[in-house]
């Protein structure tokens, strides 16, 4: 009797979702998960044979709430079931069990918290056993036993997907391989995010190398923007249809993205499609999740890092330009509850997963959570930003430019980095090779001044002034420009006439 009683709860403990029959929870939901806790209300679903019948929810073996089985929409036999658990605080552990004549399921060591989406191309399915000091890193994580991940499987389908295919169910961040081989940009997000908001995170990485932003937006986020066709796992929404609509009944409260490169040769129509993308990603969230998930829920991304170490400028700064909106910061206008890190000065020419992924990612995860300290969880009094250009000021053969209306201190750490553009009158159009060095010739605490005196003769007038144009804009933490109090660098931008003059 004894031995049965052992044998039946080390099989218990033991899988990811115990049960019997054929209801069943959905392959998104594992033991050791984070779901979404107050204000929201975690969404559960999964599946069942007998349509009608009423699955009967528990949490900690108390009465939570039930749900009708309904048919299922997507051709499959059975029927689908969802409900909403009450609103719950941060922590756990909790056990949810599930009944119904179809039979029983139950998830172990499920913790309340905040659920984070991390999505994107290579640079966000980088690995943690790929960065510098890595054998620390995964060390140290083991510290962390409320951040618990899962990762998505790489699929594409030309058809949305009502499950999930799981690659690495839900799981503790212990130091071991599983651990090692998930995204180390999100992974040490959260791990810099943890000491400063008291709750477990969920960390959900769904993320495919090479891949365009197009083949992760549905076809109504392409339909606001011209967009190209293309193949394979680059076809417009198969990412979207596999890897992201089927975890859209789940509650979130944010996503982070890293993504850009495999669009750095059409950058101008990033502008519009990444805006829309996360438009459309928020509003879908939100239905799905029976308005659980905010409709307009946190978005972090990493813009662009460097890459090779040669002189262009084109393709990477366009993005990094667009990833903005156009704008040069986020949050924006256009881009509201928006975050971002800087990492165009964190080139890594060395790399041995090649120059496109550099190793360094605990800058960009410090950097990343630093901000989302600030706009996802409203933290104040936060300076998490570089240098944000707020005035130009038009003198002979000089340009002032006024950072932060004058109120954060800058350092300058190299004398290049801005361009100008000179035409006969101010709406001359900026060609790629039109733009000419305008080297910073002083500053002080809140102000660069740069030489406009390359534009002369017929071509006077300054007809656009750029900043870090370039895929590579300099060495390692040594772009010209810094805020002085927590080393962010300022970011790409350009700006046109009219300016204020002297």
């Amino acid at each position: 009797m004894f031995l049965h009683i052992f044998v039946f709860l080390v099989l218990y403990e033991s899988q990811n979702v115990y049960g019997a029959g054929t209801l069943r929870f959905s392959h998104y939901f594992h033991s050791h998960m984070v779901l979404q806790m107050e204000p929201a209300k975690a969404q559960l679903w999964g599946y069942a044979t007998t349509i009608g019948d009423t699955v009967n929810i528990k949490l900690n073996g108390t009465a939570a709430g039930s749900a009708v089985v309904n048919k299922r929409m997507d051709g499959h036999a059975g029927g689908i079931w969802s409900a909403l658990l009450p609103a719950h605080k941060a922590g756990g552990p909790v056990t949810i069990s599930i009944t119904s004549q179809d039979g029983h399921a139950a998830l172990f060591d499920v913790l309340f918290g905040d659920v984070w989406i991390c999505s994107g191309q290579s640079n966000m399915a980088f690995s943690l056993k790929d960065v510098f000091n890595y054998s620390v890193e995964l060390e140290h994580t083991s510290h962390f036993n409320n951040i618990r991940i899962m990762k998505v499987n790489l699929r594409s389908s030309n058809t949305t997907m009502e499950e999930p295919v799981i690659a690495l169910p839900w799981r503790k961040t212990i130091a071991d391989k599983y651990t090692g081989s998930f995204s180390a940009v999100c992974l040490l997000f959260a791990i810099e995010l943890a000491p400063h908001i008291n709750r477990p995170i969920g960390l959900v990485q769904t993320a495919w190398g090479g891949t365009p932003i197009e083949s992760w937006s549905s076809l109504d986020a392409l339909s606001t923007c011209s967009h190209r066709m293309k193949r394979g796992p680059r076809q417009h929404s198969v990412l979207w249809n596999a890897m992201i609509y089927p975890l859209l009944r789940a509650t979130i409260y944010g996503a982070i993205w890293y993504q850009g490169e495999s669009n750095s040769r059409a950058p101008e129509a990033y502008a519009c499609q990444f805006p829309a993308m996360i438009d459309d990603w928020r509003s879908k969230f939100n239905t799905a999740s029976q308005l659980q998930t905010d409709k307009q829920f946190p978005f972090g991304f990493v813009q662009l890092a460097a890459n090779s170490n040669i002189t262009l400028h084109a393709g990477f700064p366009d993005i990094r330009w667009s990833q903005t909106a156009k704008y040069g910061y986020v949050p924006n206008p256009r881009l509201p509850n928006v975050f971002m890190a800087v990492a165009m000065d964190l080139p890594d020419y060395n790399s041995t997963r090649g120059t496109i992924h550099p190793r360094d990612k605990q800058d960009v995860a410090k950097r990343l959570a630093l901000a989302g300290r600030a706009v996802a969880y409203k933290e104040t009094n936060l300076d998490f930003q570089g240098p944000i250009p707020t005035s130009i000021t038009q003198m002979t053969n000089k340009l002032v430019i006024e950072f932060d209306h004058g109120n954060s201190a800058i350092e300058v750490r190299a004398t290049d980095g801005f361009e100008l553009c000179c035409g006969n009158n101010i709406h001359h159009k900026c060609s790629y090779n039109a733009w000419k060095p305008a080297p910073i010739v002083a500053h002080d605490l809140s102000t660069v001044t740069i030489n406009t005196a390359a534009c002369h003769g017929s071509l006077h007038v300054v007809a656009a002034v750029r900043y870090a144009w370039e895929m590579s804009p300099c060495e390692f933490k040594m772009c010209p420009l810094y805020d002085s109090t927590n080393d962010l660098p300022a970011a790409t931008f350009v700006k046109y006439p009219p300016f204020n003059t002297k």
